[in-house]
Parts: C-alpha cells; sequence; structure tokens
C-alpha cells in the first residue's frame, strides 16, 4: 500500500496534542462519495425499518438522505435480506437517490457475500464474523491461537474476494461489547483487545492486497471508546497503516444523554484531529441522528478554515493574534490511553484531591429577591416549610459576581463574589472571592478556605502567574472563548504537570451563539422561542460536552463553570451533570444504555426505553442496558448492571451483567421481572414521595 502519508506522530495517535491538526488518512472509495483523505467528514446512520420491508426501507432512507446522510447503512441478518437490498437500491436508484448503502454483518459470511456484490460497503464485526463468542475461557497457547488465525482467514478470505472483485469497500468494525472468547481470553474486555480483534483482520486484508478500508472502536463507555481509537491510530501507525476512521459511541440512548454520551467520545477524538465519517447512535428516528452529527462536524470545518485564513494571514504577515496558543511542552506524564485523574491538593475538603468535579452556575443576572431562583440550580424551594431540599443534581457554587442575593442560601451552598464585593461583606460564612490574576498578587486580604483566581491558558507563561501565591486555599479557573480552547486548556495542564503544579482548576467554558438571545418582547411566538431554546441547548450540550468532556476522560479537571447567558440555568445544570456523568467523573443518575435499533429489533425500542426509564431513573448510579437484539446484547452487558435484550417475536431475555438470568419471558412482564431482579440483589430504593 502507499503509506506517504503516513509518519510518527508527536502525540503518539496525533498530529499535535495542543493545536487543532487533522490526521490525514487514506482515501475510500465508498461508491461517488470518497472518504478519508482531505474529503469532508462524511455523515452517515443506519435504519431502523425491516429489511424486508422494502418500500419502509426506502423510504426512510430518502428521509436519512434528506437530513444530511452521505451513507446509509441496513442490516442484512441472512442471505434473503442481503438479496431484498438489491430491490432497495433499485427503488432508491428510480427515484434519483445514488446514497451509498453499507450492509450491516453479523455472524453470517455467506450474506456478507452476497451483499458485497450489490452495496458500496459492508460492515463486519470481527467479533462475530468468523469468531465466537460464547463467554467462554479458554486458555490458547500461541500455536493454537495461531490456528484460529488461520481458520478465521478461511472464512473471512471469500468475502475479500468479493469486495476486491466488485470495488466494495469494507469497515472492520470491532464493538466492544461484542469481542470474542479468543480475545476476552487473551487480552481481557480492553481497549488494546479491541484494537488487536480490528488489527487480525486488517492484517489479513492487507495479506490478501486488499485495502478499501474503514476501521471503528465502538463503545457504550466514551472512556473506553476514546482510549481504544487513540490506541488504535497508534498501532496503525507503528505498522504502516491510515485507515480512516469511523466514529461513534454505541447504544449512547436518547435525548440530552444521548447527545452529551455522542458528544463527549466522538467531540474528543475530533480535538485530537481523528475521525473521517460519524454516527451519531441515538434511540430516536434515524433521521434525527444526522442533524446531531452534522452540528458536531461543523465546528472542526470551521477550524479547517480558520487554519487556512491564519496561515494566509502570516504569509502576509498579518493579524497574528489567529495564531492558537501553542506551549513547547513535553507531556511525559500523560497516558492517552488509561484514565488517571490529575494528582491535586484538596482545597478546604471541598474540591480537589479524591473529590468529584464540582459544578459553578452563575446567578449573578438572575432575579436574586426570589429563593425559588435556586430551584433550576437543584436546590427547591418549599415556601411552606422555608426550606430547600436538594436534588440529585444540585450545584456546589454559584456565581453572584457583584450582586447580593436577599434571602438567605443553604448552608451547604458556596457563593462566589468578585473580589471588591466580598471584601465587603459583613459575613463572610460560605462565601468566596473570585480574583482575576493581577488582584491575587501581592499583599491583599484574601480568605482563609478558599480563594480562586480567573486566568487564561497563556497567562501561565507570565510574570503575574510566577508571582502567585501558592496555598491549599487556591483553586484556578480557567477560561477561554476561543475556537481551539479545549487544545490550549489541555496545554495548561500539561504546563502544570511539568511544573509540578497541584493546584485544583476549574475549566470554564463561555458560549455566545450567533443566532441571538430570545430576548422578552420580540415579536417571536411562544412556539418560537421554545424552538430557538432546543436549537441553542442542542449546540451547548454537543459544543460543551466536546471541551469540557475531552479534559474529563483525561483526567483533566477539578470542576466545571459552563457560562451560556441566552440559555436557562436548568438547562446548563443539567448539561454540566450530564458530562460528568457521561465521563464517568461523577454519578447523579441511571445511565441507560440503549442501541439505536435498527432492522433486527424486535421491540419498539423508543417506548420501551421510555417505559424502563418512567419506573427506574431514582436509581441513582445503576447501569440499566436496552438491546434491541442479541448482536450486542450480551457482550454489552459488560458496561451495564442489568440488561433488557429482545430475543425473539415478544420475548424478552434480563441480564445481571453477562449472565442471562431470566429467557424469553413476555414483554409483558419483562419490566416487572426485572425489577424483582433489582430488588433481589439489594440494588432497589422505593421513591421518596415529595
Amino acid at each position: 500500500m502507499n503509506t506517504d502519508a503516513v509518519k510518527v506522530l508527536p502525540g503518539r495517535y496525533c498530529n499535535s496534542l495542543t493545536e487543532y491538526s487533522r490526521f490525514i488518512t487514506r482515501e475510500v472509495n465508498i461508491g461517488d462519495i470518497p472518504m478519508g483523505g482531505n474529503n469532508p467528514i462524511r455523515i452517515q446512520s443506519m435504519t431502523t425499518t425491516d429489511t424486508m420491508d422494502t418500500i419502509g426501507t426506502v423510504e426512510q432512507t430518502i428521509r436519512m438522505v434528506d437530513a444530511g446522510c452521505e451513507y446509509v447503512r441496513i442490516t442484512a441478518p441472512s442471505i434473503k435480506e442481503a438479496q431484498n437490498l438489491a430491490e432497495i437500491k433499485k427503488q432508491l436508484r428510480a427515484r434519483g437517490y445514488t446514497v451509498p448503502l453499507v450492509a450491516d454483518i453479523h455472524f453470517t459470511p455467506n450474506a456478507a457475500e452476497v451483499a458485497a456484490r450489490i452495496v458500496e460497503k459492508v460492515r463486519v464485526n470481527p467479533g462475530n464474523y468468523a469468531d465466537k463468542k460464547k463467554f467462554d475461557q479458554i486458555d490458547y497457547t500461541d500455536l493454537e491461537y495461531q490456528g484460529e488465525l488461520e481458520r478465521i482467514l478461511q472464512k473471512f478470505a471469500p468475502l475479500v474476494k468479493v469486495c476486491k472483485e466488485y470495488g466494495t469497500a469494507m469497515r472492520i468494525g470491532t464493538n466492544h461489547g461484542s469481542l470474542s472468547d479468543r480475545i476476552m481470553s487473551r487480552y481481557g474486555d480492553t481497549p488494546q483487545g479491541m484494537v488487536e480483534s480490528a488489527m487480525e483482520f486488517m492484517r489479513m486484508c492487507e495479506q490478501l492486497n486488499y485495502y478499501n478500508l474503514v476501521i471503528s472502536m465502538k463503545s457504550s463507555n466514551p472512556q473506553v471508546m476514546v482510549q481504544a481509537y487513540r490506541l488504535l491510530v497508534e498501532t496503525m501507525v507503528a505498522e504502516g497503516m491510515n485507515y480512516p476512521l469511523h466514529l461513534g459511541v454505541t447504544e449512547a440512548g436518547d435525548g440530552e444523554d444521548g447527545r452529551i454520551k455522542s458528544a463527549v467520545g466522538i467531540g474528543t477524538l475530533m480535538e485530537d484531529g481523528l475521525g473521517d465519517t460519524v454516527r451519531v447512535s441515538l434511540t430516536e428516528e434515524p433521521e434525527a441522528e444526522a442533524p446531531v452529527a452534522i452540528e458536531l462536524v461543523r465546528r472542526y470545518s470551521l477550524r479547517e478554515k480558520a487554519k487556512g485564513e491564519r496561515q494566509k494571514a502570516e504569509t502576509l504577515g498579518e493579524d497574528k493574534n489567529l495564531s492558537p496558543l501553542t506551549f513547547d511542552i513535553s507531556p511525559a506524564q500523560h497516558n492517552p490511553y488509561e484514565y488517571k485523574k490529575r494528582e491535586t491538593y484538596e482545597a478546604n475538603a471541598f474540591i480537589g484531591g479524591h473529590l468529584v468535579p464540582r459544578v459553578v452556575v452563575d446567578l449573578s443576572k438572575k432575579n436574586l429577591k426570589d429563593p425559588a431562583v435556586l430551584n433550576e440550580a437543584g436546590y427547591l424551594y418549599s415556601p411552606l416549610l422555608d426550606k430547600y431540599n436538594m436534588a440529585e443534581q444540585s450545584v456546589d457554587f454559584v456565581y453572584l459576581a457583584d450582586e447580593l442575593p436577599s434571602f438567605t442560601l443553604p448552608g451547604n451552598l458556596k457563593q462566589l463574589y468578585n473580589y471588591n464585593t466580598w471584601l465587603k461583606l459583613a459575613d463572610k460564612t460560605n462565601c468566596h472571592p473570585v480574583f482575576a490574576l493581577q488582584e491575587y498578587i501581592g499583599d491583599v486580604d484574601r480568605s482563609s478556605k478558599l480563594n480562586l483566581v480567573r486566568l487564561q491558558p497563556a497567562d501561565i507563561d507570565s510574570d503575574a502567574f510566577g508571582s502567585i501565591q501558592l496555598d491549599n486555599s487556591l483553586v484556578l479557573v480557567l477560561e477561554t472563548e476561543a475556537l481551539h480552547g479545549m487544545a490550549e486548556q489541555r496545554a495548561f495542564f500539561f504546563k502544570m504537570e511539568e511544573l509540578g503544579l497541584d493546584v485544583p482548576v476549574i475549566v470554564k467554558r463561555s458560549y455566545l451563539f450567533e443566532s441571538g438571545s430570545p430576548e422578552a418582547g420580540k415579536s417571536e411566538s411562544e412556539a418560537d422561542l421554545k424552538s430557538q431554546i432546543s436549537d441553542l441547548t442542542s449546540k451547548l450540550q454537543l459544543y460543551a460536552s466536546t471541551d469540557l468532556g475531552a479534559l474529563l476522560v483525561d483526567g483533566f479537571g477539578d470542576g466545571i463553570w459552563i457560562d451560556a447567558p441566552e440559555l436557562p440555568t436548568n438547562v446548563i445544570t443539567s448539561t454540566a451533570f450530564g458530562i460528568l456523568q457521561a465521563t464517568r467523573s461523577r454519578i447523579s443518575k441511571t445511565e441507560y444504555i440503549s442501541c439505536p435499533s435498527c432492522g433486527r429489533t424486535l421491540f419498539d425500542l423508543m417506548v420501551t426505553t421510555q417505559m424502563i426509564r418512567s419506573r427506574t431513573s431514582h436509581l441513582k448510579g445503576l447501569k440499566i442496558g436496552i438491546m434491541g437484539c442479541i448482536v450486542n446484547g450480551p457482550g454489552e452487558m459488560a458496561d451495564a448492571d442489568y440488561g433488557y435484550v429482545g430475543s425473539g417475536t415478544d420475548k424478552i431475555t434480563l441480564y445481571r451483567g453477562k449472565e442471562a438470568v431470566k429467557k424469553n419471558i413476555s414483554s409483558a412482564n419483562a419490566l416487572d421481572e426485572l425489577i424483582n431482579i433489582i430488588k433481589g440483589d439489594g440494588n432497589w430504593i422505593d421513591v421518596v414521595a415529595e
């Protein structure tokens, strides 16, 4: 293969850790829409209809293409579905739609070989295409292991031959939940196992002189997913490969949770410059996925444009401010392939150290005469009792700037004031100053408990930062609004490690959206305002999850502060806690690992997910997997405490971890049975009436 574009990378898996730089991969032809190389990051999704429902599948595909999908994947669980792809393709072409189709294959090599003659791309899962998944632990000798690889090659080679003959591309799609017994026995349930599972098939393809490949490393856990993709790229580069990457968090779920979890995983990797195509896996209609993926990708298209403008300006000697901040760093302590929280001291037994990341919200522009203003921050005020009840998602700090509330705040809620206003407070109980960097230097009054100092990433190289007084009351607030802000903030943390500084850091990101604020008095209807708020909420979820999540998955940050003045406080609060949940930094609710549905799904996944959520959403910290079929079901239980998996028409199998504890029970009784299992394990709590 041509490896001219492959090089040893400074970050081991990316071009740069401290500024955006896209990793250029090999170009792969998929119909008339090529992927990789210098092509745009492509958008795709997957149908949820029965593949034998030709008209339904065609019409859903058209809706997906109209929503922005550039590739459409369709499941082909057997030869009959694979053969029907020809009719689906024929009818799409008759309606003027030339979108490349992708056949999704699990377990059935014969179906793959049929599909590869019809569609532009096939997806195979190396964990179950020609390998075995029976949850058996087998101690393979090297000779036995090699014998298994040779057996797999014999079953896999015919598909490669067909793909070469017909010009069909292939995605080798590893899934964390469906690693084979052979891989699990040798590598365990790890990112390394995921990478090796794919690399084995990639090496076989190259052995057969076939290079039209796309690779994915999917998991429902964004941490695992990010680590696996990074390790894959380093491994590929070491072996002279640079295949395009298909990014996705599998079984991300629906609504806010699905968007945040997807953005944490996909956005983190795109910040690294990785990714050639994106699929956002939501438990919603497939046409709802494309707009989310488009919004995620759009930011990186803007960065490519900004980078071109910057290079042009520098060539002409103009506007040096366009250049992003970079540091001459050597992040020797940073391991991108495993999670380790940055070690900091614990300030006032409240932030840093082993404590969970804290959440800050800005209430300085709210009505501080009404105690109910705290409701949206998770402190539910009861006028009758004149007291507050804390919600599971209750913020830790409120920033009040220079505004003084006319009511008493809860005793466990810490108040932040600008330094000069804090100085004038008669009662400083639970009140802490926020300094500008220059204000903190010299002989000034400080709190004996917590002092927050705001600074920009570049300030770490300033004389002012060098003069800062270091003690266990100091907490830094790292701020940016920059397009390249995450990379700049990551560089700041690397520099902190280089300097040996263990000061806790709250990461603050500010967002002002170009659509403007839905101000009172405008002529828009209430429906228009709600739609605008919904659009801005979705953008905030995607942007903040990328910017903050990309730091948190690497263990950077002792707190997060999202500033979005156009949005209600409850949206900001929910987004902040959602990011912490998705990065496994702080658990505040039940987590649902819910697949996006496909033609294999044996029940209405969206309705079922909402039904399960309605009765279990109070079980904080529990992870429940909801799977439409057996393909990823048992395996994806690797990251779930309990599983609800379709196993036949109107039949559900319930899992405790990977163990099937009740098989083929009626869907009418399945949720009650699941709750009984949870109760029997002592993991159930009753809902407390308000």
